[in-house]
C-alpha cells in the first residue's frame, strides 16, 4: 500500500494540471474564434486592420452615379436661387 499510496497524489496532480490545461485550452480556442468573427464583421464594413495601424476603405461610386448627385445638387441650388425660396426671404 507504500507505492499505491504515494501515486494517488500523483495521479490526482496530473488530472487537476490535465484539466486546467484543457480548460485554458478551451478559453484560448473561444477568444480566438471571437476575433475571427470581429475582424470578419469589420472587413464586411470595409475597415482592415494591418502592422501599421486601421484602414478604412471607401464603397466605389460609379462615375456616372457621382455626375447624377453633384447634377441633382446642383440643379435644386440653381431652381432654388432663380425661384427665390432660399432663405433670403422677405
Amino acid at each position: 500500500m507504500g507505492a499505491i499510496g504515494n501515486l494517488i497524489p500523483l495521479c490526482i496532480l496530473f488530472l487537476f494540471v490535465g484539466g486546467a490545461g484543457w480548460i485554458g485550452y478551451q478559453i484560448y480556442l473561444y477568444t480566438n474564434e471571437l476575433a475571427d468573427r470581429g475582424k470578419n464583421k469589420l472587413e464586411r464594413k470595409n475597415v482592415v486592420f494591418t502592422k501599421d495601424g486601421a484602414r478604412v476603405g471607401v464603397k466605389e461610386m460609379s462615375a456616372e452615379k457621382y455626375a447624377d448627385k453633384t447634377q441633382r445638387a446642383f440643379v435644386k441650388t440653381w431652381n432654388a436661387a432663380q425661384d427665390g425660396t432660399g432663405s433670403n426671404k422677405s
